[in-house]
């Protein structure tokens, strides 16, 4: 029997769909709509207290875990919506999705290893 690389996309699928259903509203709130009018200090969203939060190990695990699996999240979606329209463009919508969001993932990773600790 051939062995399927379908769960690995599963798994990461359902955790992104998970973290932006418990806290993509709150983002999108705090980032988009509460800091830009200034209903929070200004030192929490301002460049420095963001840029702190980023150089904290448990802040970067957070951006981090939000980015990736938002990412692959969307890439899974993505890829499952071409097929639902008829779209059957087998490896290579695969690999444009997956390969898309691989690559976010790192550029991620390595810039926030670039801002340091």
């Amino acid at each position: 029997m051939k062995r399927s690389n379908q769960p690995v996309f599963w798994v990461l699928f359902g955790a992104g769909g998970m973290l932006s259903a418990l806290l993509g509203a709150a983002l999108v709130f705090v980032t988009g709509i509460a800091a830009p009018l200034h209903w929070l200090p200004t030192r929490t969203m301002g460049y420095e207290g963001v840029l702190a939060f980023c150089r904290n190990g448990a802040g970067k695990a957070f951006v981090f875990a939000v980015i990736s699996l938002f990412l692959w999240h969307g890439a899974h979606r993505i890829y499952h919506s071409l097929h639902d329209l008829g779209l059957h463009t087998g490896m290579v919508a695969k690999a444009a999705c997956y390969g898309l969001a691989a690559a976010a993932t790192i550029l991620a990773a390595a810039t926030l290893l670039q801002l340091g600790f």
